[in-house]
């Protein structure tokens, strides 16, 4: 069945069709800044039941999954609906959104869409002019007596994400004022403590377990990226019973030619960031250690939890043959200088943890292996990840490695980072480590 196109002006509407889902696609071919896509899924007052139904770049669903968010790159997005789900529910309208998260306003983006395909027909709306907003909400779907339908709103909101979450009901938490030191009399809560509550809330709801807590205030909802997913690194971190345990955190990349559009993606970058979660929960400073690698290899200035934004981009923004590390693959080199820095340079005793993303084109095997080998009775887990079904070579025989004092390395490989859920990732950067931790500190290569 052939599909017809239908196109919205701001306040027109069109029907859906006799459809069970809808891709929502959100798109702009020019922005100075990288696009926040959210929607807030709203009763008949306009505001979500809960923040479980702000479904954005950190909850990419709602707790029954009727709204699933996937971005593609900085400019483009997508949610997709099960709407006879929707049709069932108490939600009465999908509200589609969009944030500036940097420079500009709305006046500097071009190209700017939303389209709404079905396996009936497909509705689009694009927004042609400019305005001086940071926020602009796009379009609403919602329940027709005749079926769903797509509005065209095009409005805009000054001051970036708070606003427009606050204006659809999501409770927001300030953010901490680091400009000067609090008063000495006014009370404080430590972030430690906060984390804590919001990580016992989350687990008692998915339990279902009845909580002392359950008549106080709802806990306010935080958009900044990093304190979203260290809240998830905290729940994964208990489950291994190892969330009391610190370490140094180091995260490797992969800059070789292959690897071009992923760093173009922003792919990278969202790596960068779930990794900086597990630094800023773990590590015993908060900081975290950062490579690159191709034909050569480069430390890179330590980062915190507050430097994340645009981070590669400023650091090591794409692959480059010339005037930059080269092009290929050269593994043993940059483990080699990470072996040094933690076991010559600054020798200790507590754990280092390394994440290493590599998209293939393993080929020095033996090289590895030895370095693998020699490593083994030293303070330091690899943890790698391999991106996409490459040539993993020796990275997927990490079990049959003989010679070592203990195993000390983990490998997985994903077809696709933006596809692997924040939980679903820790969980498996967390599979193998403990009981790493637990045969070093037997043999006395960590502190007890």
């Amino acid at each position: 069945m052939s599909t017809s196109t239908i196109k919205l002006i701001t306040g027109a509407n069109a029907p859906l069709g006799d459809a069970t889902s809808v891709k929502v696609a959100i798109s702009c071919k020019h922005s100075p800044a990288e696009l926040d896509v959210s929607c807030f899924m709203v009763g008949s007052d306009g505001k979500v039941s809960s923040d479980d139904y702000f479904v954005f770049y950190n909850q990419p669903a709602d707790p029954g999954r009727i709204v699933q968010f996937t971005p593609q790159d900085k400019w483009n997005s997508e949610f997709i609906i099960n709407l006879s789900a929707l049709q069932s529910s108490k939600i009465q309208k999908c509200v589609f959104a969009i944030t500036l998260d940097g420079p500009g306003t709305f006046a500097d983006v071009k190209g700017c869409q939303i389209t709404a395909d079905t396996s009936v027909n497909k509705v689009v709306y694009e927004i042609t002019e400019g305005n001086a907003e940071t926020s602009l909400v796009l379009a609403e779907l919602y329940l027709h007596s005749s079926g769903f339908k797509l509005r065209a709103v095009g409005k805009g909101f000054h001051g970036g994400l708070k606003p427009l979450a606050e204006a659809h009901g999501v409770n927001v938490a300030e953010e901490e004022d680091t400009s000067s030191p609090p008063s000495p009399t006014a009370p404080t809560i430590q972030a430690d403590q906060s984390r804590s509550k919001a990580v016992s809330e989350i687990k008692a709801a998915r339990s279902g377990a009845a909580s002392s807590s359950a008549s106080a205030a709802p806990s306010k909802i935080n958009l900044n990226k990093i304190d979203l997913l260290k809240q998830k690194v905290a729940i994964s971190l208990r489950k291994k019973n190892i969330d009391q345990q610190k370490a140094r955190v180091a995260v490797i990349f992969d800059a070789s030619g292959s690897m071009y559009a992923l760093y173009e993606k922003g792919v990278v970058q969202r790596a960068f960031e779930r990794v900086l979660a597990v630094a800023a929960s773990m590590d015993d400073d908060g900081m975290m250690d950062v490579w690159f690698f191709a034909s050569k290899s480069q430390r890179m200035k330590s980062v915190n939890e507050n430097e994340y934004e645009n981070y590669v981009k400023n650091t090591y923004p794409a692959p480059r043959l010339f005037g930059g590390l080269g092009a290929g693959n050269n593994e043993p080199l940059v483990m080699a200088d990470i072996i040094k820095k933690y076991t010559q340079e600054e020798p200790s005793k507590m754990p280092t943890y390394i994440v290493f993303f590599s998209d293939g084109g393993i080929y020095e095997t033996k090289k590895i292996s030895k370095l693998l080998i020699d490593s083994s009775g030293q303070n330091i887990f690899w943890q790698f990840v391999g991106l996409g079904n490459a040539d993993f070579g020796v990275l997927r025989k990490l079990d049959d490695l003989r010679g070592r004092v203990l195993d000390n390395a983990d490998f997985f490989a994903l077809d696709d980072l933006d596809q692997v859920s924040d939980e679903d990732l820790y969980d498996r950067l967390f599979n193998e480590y403990p009981q790493w931790l637990k045969d070093a500190r037997a043999k006395g290569i960590i502190s007890p």
